[in-house]
């Protein structure tokens, strides 16, 4: 070991200082500060786990230290306000402002590039329409084909499914008592339905994924009078059936026992202490057709709310059998979310992702296709979710397919999250996704109702002011033709000629086929109501 060579300069100079320090009757805390270097270093030139340490003693430390800060370095200081990873500054701070009711107005013209591919806008009228309010509603479940005996009036824009023990219990009762004051919906996540979801008393989709929760036996199975319990409660207004989410579809998940705390079980309806297991796949059904019997049944054991079920989108053949399914049965769910491979999570494997899930324009197109073409649509809404923020993004979605929007993480923002991306750790610094009592007493209940609710209302007054400036008096309207998209510096497109949209009852006439497009061409024939597997 050369001691001369540089990368041993920080090592050599606190332990000359050290004795040099000491001979020279310097004061103490020279001394000390160079003793307290001098064994780091030591420690380091003797571990053996760390390579980087050995060869650089005390100054690999500088290294760890600047990686530990690098998302606050970028975050404060070097971040563009544009380039959303995942989310921009301009988009977090449109929630904020919305949130805190300050202005949300902006100066010298836009900072996007309007000349580059993929730039869109909606085209305004002329004669702009009158603003007749922002409380936008559209009814889920009151087809006079197939009416429910408690359909229900849902805000075109709701929170997205965010369960209790990924955030806190303050997050619940503000993201709920916030829903309560604005008149819109809050999904529970699959976590069930906690005694915070209740206490504001605000509208609740209830959603059921694969581990049953609140709605399961002593083996995880689904249990009917659990299910019964939860779900004629009045505060739920809709039944939700979980097949997969858009951050990590068919992947499943574990809260570990360590975090399944006493009111988490109870919630869930689990032991404290042992690993929470949410299955990658259903255990009540594995056929479309079995599916559909179970939405059915739960459907009518809650009384005859709306019910339905959120997917993200993977092998087209399978929602196909669905459809294929719903024709077979004339059993049709009220309504469908479709969950983008854009949407988030508090934790997932990088590769699910990045790389796992349909994005949401595509899925979208997907699901509003099929329905059109199997002469559906007009049965069963769809609501969408992946990264939805601003009313032009509720706008842009409506306009491609979808009846309503939800948001997790714009509504995380109106709550004060920073982005900071540590929902996995436990140490969720705003006590936004943190089960830490300390860290979520910060959440101050009754000001983030308020900041929720801002964010909703001010959110709808703005697309109210979109779709009036596009001639238009309800988003219900929008079509894609309202839509252009830049395909490059000289060209544009109505999003109506970009993407394809099938006429009624296409899917349903073999001699059509040919002529659809390929994704329908290809694996509409192939698809089963029996099976999600493919035909061969």
């Amino acid at each position: 070991m050369n001691l001369l060579s540089p990368r041993y300069l920080a090592f050599v100079a606190a332990v000359v200082t050290l004795f040099a320090a000491l001979a020279l009757g310097a004061p103490w805390w020279i001394p000390a500060i160079a003793a307290a270097l001098t064994v780091v270093g030591i420690s380091d030139l003797l571990q053996t786990k760390r390579a980087l340490r050995r060869n650089y003693p005390i100054l690999a430390h500088f290294r760890f230290f600047f990686e530990s800060i690098r998302p606050e370095i970028r975050q404060y200081l070097l971040e563009d306000d544009t380039v959303a990873e995942p989310f921009s500054r301009n988009q977090r701070s449109i929630v904020y402002q919305r949130a805190k009711m300050d202005t949300d107005k902006r100066p010298f013209g836009t900072q996007l590039d309007v000349y580059a591919p993929g730039y869109e806008w909606i085209n305004h009228a002329i004669v702009p329409a009158a603003e007749q309010g922002h409380d936008f509603r559209i009814e889920i479940g009151n087809h006079p084909d197939c009416p429910r005996a408690q359909p229900y009036s849902a805000s075109v824009f709701n929170i997205s499914a965010m369960s209790f023990g990924a955030l806190s219990a303050n997050a619940i009762m503000a993201l709920n008592g916030g829903a309560k004051a604005g008149g819109f919906m809050h999904d529970t996540g699959e976590g069930s339905i906690s005694p915070y979801h209740r206490e504001h008393g605000g509208d609740l989709v209830w959603e059921i994924g694969s581990g049953y929760f609140g709605c399961r036996d002593a083996e995880g199975r689904f249990s009917e009078a659990n299910f019964v319990a939860n779900a004629t409660s009045p505060q739920v207004k809709m039944i939700e059936l979980k097949l997969s989410q858009g951050a990590k579809p068919g992947h499943g998940g574990v809260l570990p026992g360590a975090k399944v705390t006493i009111e988490i079980a109870t919630t869930r309806g689990v032991a404290m202490g042992v690993d929470c297991v949410s299955p990658s796949s259903h255990s009540a059904f594995s056929t479309p057709l079995e599916m559909l019997a179970f939405i059915d049944r739960l459907r009518n054991l809650s009384g005859g709310k709306p019910t339905g079920f959120k997917l993200a989108i993977g092998h087209p053949w399978e929602f196909f059998g669905i459809v294929k399914a719903m024709l077979a049965t004339g059993i049709t769910p009220d309504f469908i979310v479709v969950d983008g491979g854009e949407g988030g999570t508090g934790a997932a494997p990088l590769e699910f992702t990045d790389h796992v899930g349909t994005p949401l324009q595509e899925a979208l197109l997907l699901v509003h296709n099929t329905l059109v073409g199997a002469n559906l649509r007009d049965k069963i809404k769809i609501g969408a979710s992946g990264k939805i923020i601003t009313a032009f993004d509720v706008a842009r979605i409506i306009a491609i397919g979808a009846d309503w929007c939800n948001s997790a993480r714009g509504f995380m923002f109106a709550l004060g999250c920073i982005q900071s991306q540590s929902c996995h750790t436990d140490k969720c610094p705003t006590g936004v996704a943190t089960q830490d009592q300390n860290r979520q007493r910060a959440l101050v209940v009754p000001d983030k109702m308020r900041r929720v609710t801002n964010f909703h209302q001010n959110t709808m007054a703005a697309l109210a002011q979109l779709i009036a400036a596009a001639g238009l008096t309800h988003p219900s309207q929008l079509k894609p033709r309202h839509l252009v998209r830049r395909i490059s510096p000289n060209q544009v497109k109505l999003v109506s000629q970009l993407l394809p949209y099938l006429e009624a009852g296409q899917l349903l006439d073999p001699s059509q086929l040919a002529r659809l497009p390929p994704v329908f061409g290809l694996y509409w024939p192939m698809a089963q109501a029996e099976s999600f597997n493919p035909l061969c």
